[in-house]
């Protein structure tokens, strides 16, 4: 297994605090992806950063070996919108999950 972290970037910093009507039911919509990918095992976990320079979000995705995250990210329905968002995704070289020892 490898692991990485998959980060959405708003097309705005304040996207959070004023996020419109159409971008709630994309928003929506993302978070169904993420829930799908989820419930396959590709993913830890995912949600909104509140950072206070400009709130953004994640997902740890846990992929099999030989498997590319990028088609995972670029499938995103943020992404195929092209509403304006951006992503990156990093390789985890270390990860500690609760049942390791």
């Amino acid at each position: 297994m490898k692991f990485f972290l998959y980060k959405l970037v708003p097309p705005r910093p304040n996207f959070i605090a004023d996020i419109s009507t159409d971008e709630t039911r994309l928003m929506h919509e993302h978070g169904l992806y993420w829930r799908e990918l989820m419930g396959q095992g590709m993913v830890v976990a995912f949600g909104p950063v509140a950072d206070p320079k400009g709130g953004y979000g994640i997902a740890i995705l846990r992929l099999g070996d030989g498997v590319d995250p990028q088609p995972l990210a670029a499938g995103d329905p943020a992404i195929e919108a092209g509403a304006g968002f951006a992503f990156e995704v990093h390789p985890m070289p270390q990860v500690v999950l609760p049942d390791d020892d």
